[in-house]
């Protein structure tokens, strides 16, 4: 017998319970009256499988994740489809109808567990194999499993397919991490992703730097709502989809989208890992290219803290890290940068499967003498075994125009040395960017934000600000 326990509300308890009653196969070792009381029970390994419903208050993605690391498969329990999708999207793949009978939950607590580990306990591989088959057959199209994103439909997920479609296989994520003392991360990140979308491509902006986010001040935009934490908030509770996460997610330009990130370092707890893990999946049907701004420190919190299952600090830059499909290193093109710089690699390595994409930043002959590209990329390759992808001059003044307008180089100073790295960049990593269609397009983007500066609000037109 398969040993089951239940945390259920009111109106599904007492029917749930007669049903399972009848059942051969399991048996509900404890009815838990809530979560604290499950989470215990799945912890202390009494039971192998738990039936949760729609209903049960604080049911959320943490929830889930906790019950699934103490070896617990989850089947869910829902009366319409409302209830059904919230279940899927905090993570519970097997969803029952609530008036499912003894055969239906029997074969879909047998699949959870997968049939072959189930097969001794039950009695044999071939009767187990037959109840499941026989129960199927009876279910119809009643109970219904997911076995991954991609097994849900539009119908499922609550938007329409032509509002926000999923891409998920052809989205690529890129974090842009630097180590401590402000190595310029957020302005490379912030204009990456600037130049991304000015090649056609659609682009979305996260900023999870739970430490120092600047993302909004830096393009001027009102933080006091944080595009991220609220997008984990309702990630948490299951109501989160592509086209949810588009209305978080404000256009600043045509194709170009920002999460803006915390204002205030002390909430960083409201960036949970499951949660932010299922926005990160998410923002792959919202664009083509996810850049992440993430924070500096990459120091595991069991090295803090004994216990395991408080939230943990540095939570979104490793999760962040282990998703992503690229990595952009930033560093400062000084003595202390660029040791800096060569101990944080190392500690990267040890965080990201993937090779960083290297960018030296504030390059200048006056703080690592002269041939300052050649002394830079010769002293990261003695010391730290890699090589410089993007060299960025030191221009202060372009930078400051840029903060001082809430604008980003394309549009402050398009004709910035620290642009044409960054473009090249951003080609290189934009999925299906062209490179000769993205020399026309920064040539008509600078031209375009030179007629916009000339001209005036009442008068002016294209053709006469030529």
């Amino acid at each position: 017998m398969i040993s089951v326990l239940t945390a259920l509300g009111n109106r599904f308890e007492a029917q749930v319970a007669t049903v399972l009653g009848g059942s051969r196969e399991v048996t509900v070792v404890r009815r838990c009256a809530d979560l604290a009381e499950l989470v215990a029970a799945a912890e202390s390994g009494v039971g192998r499988a738990a039936l949760v419903s729609d209903d049960l208050r604080s049911l959320d993605l943490g929830i889930v994740e906790r019950l699934r690391a103490a070896g617990v498969r989850l089947i869910g329990i829902a009366d319409d489809e409302g209830g059904e999708r919230r279940l899927r999207q905090i993570g519970i793949d097997h969803v029952v109808p609530a008036g499912a009978t003894v055969g239906e939950f029997d074969a879909v607590i047998l699949t959870a567990l997968s049939v072959g580990g189930v097969a001794g306990a039950a009695g044999g591989g071939s009767a187990a194999t037959a109840l499941v088959d026989a129960a199927d057959q009876a279910a119809g199209s009643r109970v219904r499993t997911a076995t991954g994103p991609g097994a849900r439909t539009s119908a499922d997920s609550g938007f329409e397919d032509s509002a926000a479609p999923e891409t998920p296989d052809e989205a690529v994520v890129v974090a842009v991490w630097g180590p401590i003392g402000s190595p310029g991360r957020t302005t490379v990140a912030v204009n990456l992703a600037a130049e991304a979308a000015a090649l056609g491509v659609a682009t979305l902006l996260v900023d999870a730097d739970t430490y120092a986010a600047s993302t909004a001040q830096l393009l001027a935009l009102l933080d006091e709502a944080p595009g991220l934490a609220s997008a984990c908030r309702v990630a948490d509770q299951g109501h989160l989809d592509v086209a949810g996460l588009a209305r978080i997610a404000p256009r600043v330009d045509p194709g170009f989208r920002v999460l803006t990130g915390l204002p205030q370092a002390e909430r960083w707890p409201e960036l949970r890992e499951a949660a932010l893990a299922k926005v990160l999946d998410l923002t792959r049907g919202l664009a083509d290219l996810v850049v992440v701004d993430v924070g500096f420190c990459l120091e595991d919190d069991e090295e803090l803290s004994y216990d395991t299952l408080a939230p943990r600090r540095n939570a979104a830059a490793l999760t962040v890290l282990d998703r992503c499909d690229a990595v952009v290193a930033v560093g400062v093109a000084d003595p202390i940068g660029l040791s800096r710089l060569v101990r944080g690699l190392q500690l990267l390595a040890e965080k990201c499967p993937h090779s960083p994409i290297l960018v030296v930043n504030r390059v200048r002959a006056s703080s690592v003498g002269s041939s300052p590209k050649q002394r830079i990329d010769e002293a990261l390759a003695r010391f730290a075994g890699v090589g410089v992808d993007a060299f960025l001059p030191d221009e202060p003044d372009a930078l400051d125009a840029c903060v001082l307008a809430g604008r980003v180089l394309a549009e402050a100073a398009p004709d910035s040395g620290i642009r044409a790295p960054l473009a090249t960049l951003a080609t290189r990593l934009a999925p299906g960017a062209d490179r000769t269609t993205a020399a026309r397009t920064r040539s008509r983007r600078s031209l375009r934000v030179r007629r916009r500066s000339t001209a005036t609000p009442d008068t002016a037109t294209p053709e006469s600000a030529t």
